[in-house]
């Protein structure tokens, strides 16, 4: 079965949810979820490779890294065909363009969550 990893920032209450509700398995197969706060080697690689954790998530599929709104939308690609989630998942990011519009604002509401809980950014 194939293997991704989803590099997030698991004190952001939008970053951990999504993670959580994405259901990826049939077109990717298993999602491994990595908080960037905790660190390991895929976060470190991803940072290696140029990646600022602060400015969204990253995924690793197929051995090819995708940064921020280029994630976002392989992920809502590969989203699953049931559920509200899903659908309003691929409805939204899918499209091409789409992802792109929405990340600013998603990462917008991601720094006012995290600065209502206190917690500063990833260093």
């Amino acid at each position: 079965m194939a293997r991704a990893w989803l590099v997030y920032d698991g004190e952001c209450p939008f970053c951990s949810n999504y993670a959580r509700l994405l259901d990826v398995r049939e077109a990717i197969g298993e999602l491994m979820l990595v908080d960037a706060r905790v660190g390991g080697p895929l976060a470190a690689e991803a940072r290696r490779l140029g990646h600022d954790p602060d400015a969204g998530m990253a995924l690793k599929l197929d051995g090819r890294w995708r940064f921020g709104s280029e994630a976002l939308r392989e992920l809502a690609r590969h989203s699953g065909r049931r559920g509200f989630f899903g659908t309003a998942n691929r409805l939204l990011f899918a499209p091409p363009g789409a992802a792109r519009r929405w990340y600013p604002l998603l990462r917008l509401a991601r720094r006012l969550a995290l600065r209502a809980k206190g917690v500063g950014p990833l260093a």
